[in-house]
């Protein structure tokens, strides 16, 4: 399974750069070239650079390329690496349910029920700001993952 979610994820990223890209460019040809600003594209480069960000988190994650800050010696880390490794997949499980899954779909849902929709688009923002959500639980497979994996190989 996770193999197929990392070759899913990676479909994803590459489509939204992809997406991205080509609106950024249609946006400094049509601005310089045709004298005319496209407002689509404007949109478009936006909510693709908050889902290549969100989605890219998830990436990382899975990678474990994601930002460390070492203040614990590694000579204590090394005396209990699964208990260290547990303690850091809670502390990013609790931010990514916490934060992004249940505020994401909070998000979502008041963004839905208000009916909000973006300016040029004109689609509802709940299905722009579910990246959030969708994010947060693929960090929380991730980091659960790469949890049980680890343990895995330290208790052989």
């Amino acid at each position: 399974m996770r193999n197929t979610v990392d070759n899913l994820l990676e479909k994803l990223l590459l489509t939204i750069m992809s997406v991205m890209l080509l609106a950024v460019i249609w946006q400094v040809i049509s601005r310089y070239l045709l004298g005319t600003p496209s407002t689509l594209t404007d949109e478009i480069a936006s909510f693709s650079l908050i889902w290549l960000g969100l989605y890219g988190a998830a990436y990382a994650t899975g990678k474990e390329l994601h930002l460390a800050i070492d203040l614990i010696p590694t000579k204590t880390i090394d005396k209990a690496p699964v208990f260290y490794a547990g303690i850091i997949a809670l502390a990013v499980i609790v931010f990514a349910v916490g934060v992004m899954v249940i505020g994401g779909v909070n998000l979502c849902y008041l963004t839905f029920t208000l009916q909000q929709k973006s300016a040029a688009l004109e689609i509802p923002l709940g299905w722009i700001y579910s990246a959030l959500p969708l994010s947060g639980i693929l960090i929380t497979y991730f980091s659960l993952d790469n949890f049980m994996e680890k343990r895995r190989k330290l208790n052989q």
